[in-house]
Formats: structure tokens, sequence, C-alpha cells
């Protein structure tokens, strides 16, 4: 416990890979998230299309990391079970955050915005490109709930397995959301800790932009 304590205490790294400004920036956030992702992509960032899906239900905050799966003009899809804590917790309360973060390339872009279900045709399509086994996980794990021991899920997974000896078909509680933004933050790491940030925030059909303090 004691290493543990001063390595965290005590160690530092510093940031030297970038620098924004508001020459270098993109005007549109969605053309300029695009280019973070694919830069992300080319310099072989593991799971660069993870974020972490913040909700808040009578002000108790949940956080979980997810894994973006749909680029659209209007948002960003993820998919889950409708069942679970989020999908609970998305149908009481839609506003939502998604943090990317890309550690080697020191970099950081928040998204704030509105969360809904996505199209069933979406989801459909979207479930049938998925591996077999995580189709029959999606019909044998009731997210979220107490699981008093492995071997029923298990089970589960087997008897759906013998039920669907084809194709499966997409359960009703599973599904896409689209999280439609209203605003981005884009950080970039800088030495000593004086990063730069740079706010988007929607005011109607505009963008307007915002230089923040570190």
């Amino acid at each position: 416990m004691g290493d543990v304590k001063n390595y965290i205490e005590n160690h530092r790294e510093d940031f030297d890979k970038g620098i924004l400004t508001k020459e270098n920036i993109v005007k549109n956030p969605f053309d300029f998230f695009n280019q973070w992702l694919n830069d992300a992509i080319e310099q072989e960032v593991k799971e660069p299309y993870a974020f972490h899906l913040a909700t808040s239900v009578d002000g108790i905050p949940q956080n979980r990391v997810l894994y973006l799966r749909g680029l659209e003009e209007e948002g960003y899809i993820f998919y889950t079970n409708y069942d679970g804590n989020k999908g609970n917790e998305l149908a009481k309360n839609p506003n939502v955050s998604m943090n990317f973060f890309w550690a080697e390339l020191e970099r950081q872009v928040r998204i704030t915005g509105v969360a809904q279900k996505v199209d069933e045709k979406i989801s459909d399509e979207y479930f049938a490109s998925r591996p077999r086994k995580s189709q029959l996980g999606a019909w044998a794990s009731q997210q979220s709930k107490e699981l008093d021991d492995y071997s029923l899920l298990e089970e589960r997974l087997e008897m759906f397995d013998k039920k669907f000896k084809e194709n499966v078909p997409r359960p009703p509680h599973w599904g896409g959301y689209i999280v439609t933004p209203k605003s981005f933050e884009f950080w970039q790491g800088r030495p000593s800790r004086l990063h730069d940030r740079f706010l988007y925030e929607q005011n109607d059909s505009e963008w307007i932009i915002k230089r923040l303090n570190p």
C-alpha cells in the first residue's frame, strides 16, 4: 500500500505532443472529432473508440466505459441492454456526457448531449453483424441484475444456443442509442499543466467557440 500511495502522490508526466490555437482548430466540431479519432486510429491507439458515458438520475452520477459503434451526421451511436441500469437511467434522464481520452496523443474530447433510441432497423443491422456468441450473450445476460452463480449465465447461454440453431434475432431489450451533441470540449495536453482547451457550444445552427483556462 505504501508503494502505491507514494507512486500516485509523486509520479509526474509532462505533456508535449501538441498545441491547439485558434488558427489550427477545426471550426466544425464534428469534423474536428472525426480528425482526432482518425489520428488515434492511425497512431494505433488501443481501442480508440472506447469512451466513458456518464448518466445522472436524482443527482447521483454513474459512469462506465463503452464502445462507439456508429458515426452519423447528427451524433454518435452506442449499443446496450435497454433493461440494464444504463437503459433505465437514460429513460429517466437522457442527458449524458461522453469522454474520449487518447493518452498516447495526450488528447481528450468531452461531449455533452441527449441520448435517444435509434430506429429498430439500425439496431437490427448492427446486431446481425455481431459474432454469434455476442448475439447469444445479449439474450443470456440479464444485465445489471444480481447473479448468484456464473454457471447460471452459462446455462442460459447454452439454452439460447440450442433455441437459435441458425440466425440469432435481436432481443427486443437490446439496441442502440444516438447521442446528439450540445457541446464539445477539445483538450490537448501541454507542459506544466497549462493545457489547451477549446469549448464548442451550440447556439441554434451555430457553434460558438471559446478558449478556456487550463
